[in-house]
């Protein structure tokens, strides 16, 4: 128990106050089925175990022995693993799934951003096995890489989470099985944070401090709500002045939504809109190639890219080559762009919070729950399924809505 009394001080990954507690709780597990710790325990092993700790143990005890066992399964493989040799090179094989990964990513219609972010993972992850072959890794490999997350790269829940859903996605499309019992695997604790939201002063501070259309976007990601993607990329017929609403199109989790256009915007939306226009007209007499369309679309309807309707409404001043057909077309602005004039407008106004472009869609559901809208209506217009995820906001509105003052106020 010594090497991992060492193992969980150099990791830092629980207070040191509490590594006597899991050390007792692998030694008592080990003494009970009489083996030498040396041993592997089986999950129906760890499952009897907790299950006898619920008899005279509180909750808080049992989670405390269950993630205890866990982590010494995972030091075990780790010594382990770190006597074998890596074998024969296998290189081969995973470059031929690494390619099916990336073709069935793209047959499924997966955003470039999440094409990156899986085979990443999945780069990662093949590392991490010694690159062992395709055909030998199994749910085990698994339940060792999160783990292994957790422990050594000390990854946020979030963060595993996407890691998990990338090796699901290979697994289930590029090996052909789907994985067994992945319970014990050892998981992130999941923490809540409380959003960074401005001030309405603060908000306008902000917007002083920006011009021409990187202060246009700002305004309506804060006037919206919309997250930065859904803002690059909004299309000419997203807008209806008319109806004074924005279409959100395939939001988080692949849904439309429908939200407020704000009425003070819509006359600098229109000169804007103006000026895409022209540039529009440029791109059809030097016969760019039209502008990406989502889905099997672009098959469907050849010329639709090249009207206006689809047009990006924040387009790149300068023509791009798609990453995956290697067309040159025009993209919509970098969003490196927006973000960057946000941190120097902040930086500008001595902002001491740490202020990104999704603070302003905090902000915007923030300041609406402060002027009495309804919950469920601010829900629907930030696209979130769950409530729970709205009600977050309610933590953070400046003025206590039950009136309760501090006594040292009175």
């Amino acid at each position: 128990m010594n090497h991992f009394k060492s193992f969980l001080i150099s990791k830092k990954i629980i207070p040191e106050n509490k590594i006597p507690y899991y050390l007792s709780w692998v030694s008592q597990c080990y003494v009970f089925y009489d083996k030498h710790p040396d041993k592997e325990l089986s999950p129906q092993e760890i499952e009897r175990f907790l299950m006898r700790l619920t008899k005279y143990r509180e909750e808080w005890q049992v989670n405390q022995a269950k993630e205890a066992i866990k982590l010494y399964g995972y030091f075990q493989k780790r010594e382990k693993r770190g006597s074998e040799s890596c074998g024969e090179s296998v290189a081969h094989s995973w470059e031929k799934a690494l390619e099916e990964l990336v073709r069935m990513l793209r047959l499924k219609h997966r955003a470039l951003s999440t094409e990156r972010s899986y085979v990443s993972w999945a780069k990662s992850f093949i590392q991490f096995i010694n690159r062992k072959s395709p055909d030998e890794i199994n749910d085990s490999d698994l339940k060792d890489y999160m783990g292994y997350l957790v422990v050594e790269r000390k990854v946020a829940a979030a963060t595993q989470n996407q890691a998990f859903n990338a090796l699901l996605f290979l697994f289930r499309y590029v090996l052909n099985r789907e994985l067994g019992d992945v319970a014990n695997a050892l998981r992130a604790h999941k923490r809540r944070r409380l959003p960074v939201v401005m001030s309405r002063q603060e908000v306008f501070q902000l917007f002083d401090h920006l011009n021409d259309t990187p202060l246009l976007m700002a305004q309506l990601i804060y006037g919206c709500g919309l997250r930065l993607r859904e803002c690059l990329t909004l299309r000419v017929k997203d807008i209806d002045f008319e109806q004074n609403t924005v279409i959100v199109r395939a939001g988080k989790g692949d849904k439309d939504r429908q939200t407020v256009l704000p009425e003070s915007l819509k006359d600098q939306l229109r000169e804007h809109l103006e000026g895409v226009r022209k540039l529009y007209e440029k791109d059809r007499k030097e016969d760019v190639a039209g502008v990406w369309l989502p889905g099997a679309l672009e098959r469907k309807y050849p010329n639709a890219g090249k009207e206006w309707g689809w047009q990006w409404i924040f387009p790149s001043q300068s023509l791009s080559v798609d990453p995956r057909t290697r067309i040159v077309r025009r993209h919509h602005i970098h969003p490196n762009t927006l973000q960057r004039n946000i941190r120097r407008a902040a930086y500008k106004i001595g902002l001491t919070k740490t202020v990104t472009v999704h603070t302003l869609r905090h902000s915007f559901a923030t300041h609406l729950l402060e002027k009495g809208y309804d919950i469920r209506t601010i829900q629907e217009l930030l696209g979130h399924v769950n409530l729970q995820t709205t009600m977050i906001y309610t933590h953070v509105m400046s003025k206590n809505k039950l009136g309760v003052r501090s006594p040292l106020d009175q």
